[in-house]
């Protein structure tokens, strides 16, 4: 396939991913807005984001199975009117019960586009090819991380516009997302009988679940050693080990466990749930900090952040093309390791009046470590595994990667709520004022100046202990990348079969989508376009 076919057939993939990209982001800087408005809490707050990644974990080694035993194109087609379904209803909450609702219907098509867009370019784009391309992915979420906050930001401060149209204003780009997929992404049909594993993502399902709601309410509902902590952690294991014995037994697993004999896709598994953990950990929260700690309107707090998001988009783009030059790609995932917890350990310094360029530095250090990691950790195992395991391989660091995400944004959402709630308790008995213990999140532009310093200072410095915490989760990912061993990129999507190692079948010839992606065996493809 030539560069054109290639990027012919991605462009309604790549548009995809943008719309759900920044529909996502659009609504990180007026979450606080959205939250004030509502009466909720801080532990809102957090759910409003756990509640979206924990639905897209779960979804995600489901649609990534899904990928391998039927279409492709409808799948993410699917998936993409779930997502849009999702964020218009939640543009109608009335309530943080319903926002956090329609949320976790926004991550149901998240977990599919997450996935299926790494298993399509995985389908039709060889390994050693394909770093080129993670760039292009790169960039485009970086495009729609970038814009979404500003363009939320600017939505929630223009007044007759209001933050409910945060969740409207992706529809039409959505509707031109499934046109353009319909005309562009032509990919085989194989025919096979699909068997989801209900039983098993039930489980994993009510496993998360319990252990995310146990780390949201200990501390404030009950005290951490406490019955209900045992209840709820051991609830969650035995769900955890049941879940892992029926995959043992079913047909088609959610999760294979043979893949994990793999070394590579292990190691890549731990790497991505440390990177998902102190990454979505970390970083959910720094619209909050910017709004509450600095005082920053929307708008600004979108800005601010521009430093993170332009290392991500340069280092995943460039990092790609040197990965697609060279063939080599462990280099740059110890690098970006490394970044990434330099990056998160400085910003475990900042204070609520840290000074701006310090700021970006730190947040530019993150943001390259980021983009050096990520894809590239998918890129890895997708380079050892057969083209018939593509999309549960891919699915499965994705899923790992967003379960790290939702267990770091609960837990350190937690932590943030008790450190906030501690300081602003001492802050306040010092000015002879009693904290109220309402646990709203407060509007700093009505408080009182002596009061608004306190809340200010208190967000500053709990925003700063949250990524010292998350600095150690990233270093687990740096010792997990540490003991990858690098096999050399495949020039061509398929490989000989069983092998698992990499080797190099002979090279696909230029020609359509579905002749490149089509895998050797019965004719079972559809040449409908569909």
């Amino acid at each position: 396939m030539t560069h054109r076919q290639i990027m012919e057939a991605l462009s309604g993939l790549l548009l995809g991913l943008f719309v759900a990209i920044l529909s996502s982001t659009v609504v990180s800087n007026a979450l606080p807005r959205i939250i004030t408005d509502l009466d909720g809490s801080q532990s809102a707050y957090t759910w409003v984001v756990t509640s979206t990644l924990l639905a897209t974990t779960i979804s995600t080694p489901i649609w990534g199975k899904l990928a391998d035993l039927t279409s492709k194109k409808i799948l993410v087609q699917a998936s993409l009117l779930v997502f849009i379904a999702g964020s218009a209803a939640a543009g109608l909450s009335q309530n943080v019960g319903m926002l956090i609702t329609f949320r976790v219907v926004q991550g149901l098509g998240a977990g599919g586009l997450t996935a299926l867009a790494q298993v399509i370019l995985a389908s039709i784009i060889p390994p050693r090819e394909r770093g080129r391309y993670n760039g292009y992915l790169g960039a485009v979420m970086a495009l729609g991380t970038i814009g979404g906050p500003l363009l939320g930001g600017v939505i929630v401060d223009t007044s007759w516009l209001g933050w409910r149209w945060c969740f409207y204003v992706g529809v039409p780009f959505a509707a031109a997302a499934l046109i353009v997929l319909q005309r562009t992404l032509h990919l085989p049909l194989v025919t096979r009988v699909v068997k989801v594993d209900y039983l098993g993502a039930a489980l994993v399902a009510g496993s998360v679940s319990l252990l995310l709601i146990w780390v949201s309410l200990a501390g404030d509902n009950f005290a951490w050693w406490s019955g209900q902590t045992a209840a709820m952690v051991l609830g969650a294991i035995v769900l955890a080990v049941l879940f892992v014995l029926v995959e043992l037994r079913a047909t088609e697993p959610i999760i294979p466990m043979h893949l994990f004999r793999n070394g590579t896709l292990t190691l890549s598994v731990v790497a991505s749930l440390a990177v998902g953990t102190a990454m979505f950990g970390g970083t959910v929260f720094l619209s909050q900090y910017f709004q509450i700690a600095r005082g920053d309107s929307p708008t600004r707090a979108g800005v601010m952040t521009l430093p993170m998001i332009i290392g991500l988009v340069a280092s995943s783009t460039i990092v790609g093309r040197l990965i697609s030059a060279y063939g080599k790609w462990k280099r740059y995932l110890i690098v970006g390791g490394i970044l990434l917890v330099i990056g998160l350990a400085l910003m475990g310094t900042v204070r609520a009046h840290t000074a701006y360029g310090v700021l970006a530095v730190y947040m530019f250090l993150i943001g390259c470590g980021v983009g050096m990691t990520m894809q590239n950790l998918v890129l890895a195992v997708q380079n050892t595994v057969p083209l018939k395991e593509l999309g549960a391989a891919s699915s499965v660091v994705a899923f790992f990667r967003t379960l790290g995400g939702a267990v770091g944004v609960s837990a350190l959402g937690a932590v943030l709520a008790s450190k906030v709630t501690d300081y602003m308790t001492d802050g306040l008995a010092r000015l002879g004022v009693k904290a109220s213990g309402d646990g709203s999140l407060p509007d700093i532009r009505s408080l009182p100046a002596p009061i608004a310093a306190v809340v200010e200072d208190s967000y500053g410095h709990a925003t700063g202990v949250i990524f010292l915490i998350a600095a150690p989760i990233a270093l687990v990912a740096l010792i997990a990348i540490l003991f990858i061993r690098e096999v050399p990129l495949r020039m061509a999507v398929e490989e000989t079969a069983g092998t698992g190692e990499g080797v190099t079948a002979p090279p696909v010839v230029p020609g359509s989508v579905a002749e490149a992606a089509a895998a050797p065996g019965p004719d079972t493809t559809d040449r409908s376009g569909s």
